[in-house]
């Protein structure tokens, strides 16, 4: 591990006044999610994204999004924050991060006690009826149901429900893209932890950020096409290269 990185990366943080970070499946892998986009074990060198993971393959099959679905949430919901999630909650609550904007669902940032957290794919803790447009809040029965192969089906008018995920097709939550593209260009340092920086528009929060004059770091294992952008690349495991930073820069004190 790049020792004279992960202290540059410290020190960046020390000096920031406004701090984002952006936060991609790689952060959530050493909990056990699988990631998207990895060669060997990424999700879709299995599956075909637009025929589980897009709205028009949803409509015309729902099965095969909760055949997919069945298993992934599973992991998802008996999954808890790794070093990485606890270590980002531990420098927002000293004051160096402003904001986490995340692309997972997993609301493992929630768990390990971070605050103000946008997640831009949506989140699992909903669904909504595509026929009648209400809204419900996902339950422990909603997932037996998926377990069972079921398709859930809206207790109001019967028609199909859909987690409040987004996905291929569907467009990002207004008002938590906005603020994201608010905070990104506020920011006087964003930190890209495990995002392939491959899915837009959130792909285009670190470039957004480095117009406007911000100082950037990326953790990942991959490349990425911002990289040659970057004032810091630190290839490695999330839950072991935060730890180490989080600890460099809460030596002296909080903020």
């Amino acid at each position: 591990m790049d020792k004279e990185a992960i202290a540059k990366a410290a020190e960046l943080i020390k000096k920031s006044k406004r701090a984002v970070v952006l936060t991609g499946a790689g952060i959530s892998t050493p909990s056990g999610i699988p990631d998207f986009r990895s060669p060997d074990y990424g999700m879709w060198s299995k599956y075909d994204p637009f025929e589980v993971a897009s709205l028009w393959g949803f409509r015309e099959n729902p099965e095969a999004f909760y055949g997919w679905a069945r298993s992934l949430m599973d992991k998802v919901r008996n999954a808890k924050p790794n070093a990485a999630h606890l270590s980002l909650a531990r420098l927002e609550q000293a004051g160096y991060i402003k904001t986490i904007i995340t692309q997972n669902i997993d609301l493992l940032h929630e768990q390990a006690g971070s605050k103000h957290v946008l997640p831009l794919h949506g989140t699992i803790k909903t669904a909504t009826c595509l026929d009648c447009g209400h809204k419900f809040q996902v339950t422990e029965e909603f997932w037996e149901k998926v377990r069972r192969g079921e398709i859930p089906k809206c207790p109001k008018c019967g028609g199909l429900l859909k987690p409040d995920v987004v996905l291929f097709g569907e467009p990002l939550p207004y008002e938590i893209l906005k603020e994201a593209q608010q905070e990104s260009l506020l920011c006087d340092l964003m930190i890209v932890v495990g995002s392939s920086l491959m899915v837009m528009p959130a792909a285009d929060l670190p470039a957004l950020a480095k117009r406007r004059g911000s100082k950037l770091i990326l953790i990942n294992l991959q490349w990425t096409t911002m990289d040659s952008q970057a004032d810091v690349v630190i290839r490695g495991d999330a839950a072991k290269v935060l730890p180490k930073i989080e600890k460099l820069v809460l030596g002296k004190g909080k903020k």
